[in-house]
Order: structure tokens, then sequence, then C-alpha cells
């Protein structure tokens, strides 16, 4: 078992920027010593823990947190770098998490959320509506819905606004066409399809906003685990459509989140 690391004391650092400046007020209104704010600002960039090297900077940079990939992680060490965002004030996002790694959380994180369909772990202190739109996450099938849901996750809980619709793809493409005032007042959509990944095209042709299209393993065959889904959308000769890795939703997610940034 993975000991957790002592936290700082007095530590009051954190990852964006509102923050940082209040910590230099403090200082400059005379509330903290000079070495107390060096002692919070020298983990800001990152933190040993030995098998895991902490992103404490990445929200500065990027807007958000160090998300955790559960995949060849162990559950301590997923608890322990977990724990380790939390105390420095952020959220938490654990992608790819199995519910036996959910178990080993939520026993030392209480306040933890599983999203079983999305496979993420969500710890939220305060949600902010971030985003100057609504992102639409669609999903050509059934089988696609655990990456949509990944998608749909990472984009809420980055600050966003999410509808879904959920298996229309165009084996019954009158099913999509249903949805047609829900898909055109969307901002960003991300168009989630295995087999041959026409959908992403489909949904390109209809409207004037960014597609994000993410080709899933879904399928047998000549679909090749994705790769046909994958080279279906990069050849699309619709405009606007962007392609991320297969099976990459929270790719998809949070390159959705930064195109609806307010």
């Amino acid at each position: 078992m993975i000991e957790r690391s002592k936290p700082i004391t007095n530590c009051q650092f954190s990852m964006n920027e509102q923050q940082i400046r209040t910590l230099l007020e403090q200082v400059q209104a005379g509330e903290q010593s000079i070495d107390e704010a060096v002692t919070s600002l020298r983990i800001l960039p990152f933190e040993d823990l030995g098998f895991a090297m902490v992103d404490h900077h990445r929200a500065l940079r990027q807007g958000f947190p160090e998300v955790i990939l559960c995949t060849g992680k162990t559950a301590a060490q997923v608890t322990a770098i977990a724990e380790r965002i939390l105390d420095a004030g952020s959220d938490l996002l654990a992608t790819r998490a199995s519910p036996d790694v959910f178990k080993v959380v939520s026993e030392r994180l209480p306040a933890a959320q599983y999203h079983e369909d999305a496979r993420t772990i969500v710890v939220q202190k305060e949600w902010r509506d971030r985003g100057r739109g609504e992102i639409l996450v669609i999903s050509a099938g059934t089988s696609d819905i655990p990456i949509a849901q990944e998608a749909a996750v990472t984009a809420e809980v980055m600050g966003n606004q999410v509808e879904r619709i959920f298996d229309v793809g165009v084996a019954g493409i009158h099913r999509l066409f249903a949805h047609k005032e829900t898909i055109l007042k969307a901002s960003v959509l991300i168009v989630v399809a295995g087999m041959e990944g026409a959908l992403a095209s489909v949904v390109g042709g209809l409207v004037s906003r960014p597609v994000i299209a993410v080709p899933t393993s879904i399928g047998y065959g000549a679909s090749f685990d994705g790769l046909a889904a994958l080279l279906g959308m990069l050849t699309s000769c619709a405009s606007g459509v962007t392609v991320v890795n297969i099976d990459n939703g929270f790719g998809a997610g949070y390159a959705a989140s930064l195109m609806n940034r307010k």
C-alpha cells in the first residue's frame, strides 16, 4: 500500500491564477510571511510522489488540472495522486477507472462520484459555467455510449452545458433528423461512431459549428478495431470536422471545452 504524502503545512497554493494572486496579496498585506509563500509555491510546478510527478501547474497553463488516466496504474497509485490533486485545491477527474479502482479511491475520498458508463471518477467542489454555448455529444450506436459519456462527463466537469443524443447512426438516419433543432443550436458537436464512422460526415454537413469526430473500436472484421472509422473520418468531405484518436472520448471533451470557452 502506498502511503499518502505528508500535506504541506498551511498550504494555500492552488493551480489557478486567482488563488496565486490571493497568495501574493496576502504576502503584500503581511498576512503570510515570505517563507510561507515560498513553501506554498515550491510545489506549484510539480510534486514528486516517487511513482508520479503530479503537475500542480497545469491548470495555470491550460485552464484545467491534471487528469488521471487510471489505465496501467494500481488503485493505490490512483488514490495517492487523487489525494494530492485535491489537497492542492483542484477538482478531480480520473478516466478509464474500473469499479474496483473506484472502490479503493472512495474509501479514502468519500466525496468521489463514479460515472459507470463513462468509467470516470469525479470530485468537483463547485461547478461553474465556463462555456459560451452548449456542447452536444452524439453517438452512432448504443455500443458507442461509453466513449460518448467519457466525452460528455469531461466537458461537464470542465464547466460546460452538455446535451446527449444516443443511437442515431446512419443505419436509421431519420433518428438523427428528429433532433435537428438540438443539433443546430449547439456551439460544438462531438460525434462518436464505430464501424465505418460515417455519422461524423453527415453531422458535419448539417452545421456551421466545429465537429469533433471520435472513432471507436466498435465493429468487426474489416473495421480493424476502429481503424476503418478513423480513416473514414480523416477523409471526410464535410468541412470543419476534426478527428481525435480511436476511443479518445476524453480528448474530444477536452478539445470541445477549449473551443467553447467564454
